[in-house]
């Protein structure tokens, strides 16, 4: 088990975690199977995947927390946590949604384009 090196995480209502790396393990894990579910040519399951792949490599090659939190960039530890969990509930939402299916009537005219509306300035 991880010592605990800091007393506080300097983040309010964020308390410091005793165990990171199980509790990051844990959640990559429950994310690849989620998005095993959906069809390999969804785009949300290739970068997501991408994306866990990455950190759950990074969480197996450093064991301090320090270095983890140096090879992913991404905040502290907690925070790295509170990401796969906000992560892992919309993974599960994604399955409901089902992005990836076709469109069940044609979209509005103009629906994707950018920006979504032209500001006229007064004439003056």
């Amino acid at each position: 088990m991880a010592k605990i090196i800091k007393a506080s995480t300097g983040l309010t209502g964020l308390a410091v975690s005793t165990n990171p790396h199980h509790t990051l393990s844990a959640l990559y894990c429950k994310i690849l199977r989620a998005v095993a579910k959906m069809p390999q040519e969804s785009s949300y399951r290739k970068y997501t995947e991408q994306l866990v792949n990455d950190r759950a490599n990074a969480l197996t090659n450093n064991k301090s927390i320090p270095d983890l939190e140096r090879a992913v960039g991404c905040g502290q530890v907690e925070e790295l946590i509170v990401q796969a969990e906000n992560e892992l509930v919309l993974a599960r939402k994604m399955l409901g949604w089902k992005p990836w299916e076709k469109l069940v009537q044609q979209a509005p005219p103009k629906q994707w384009d950018w920006p979504p509306a032209q500001i006229m300035e007064p004439k003056v």
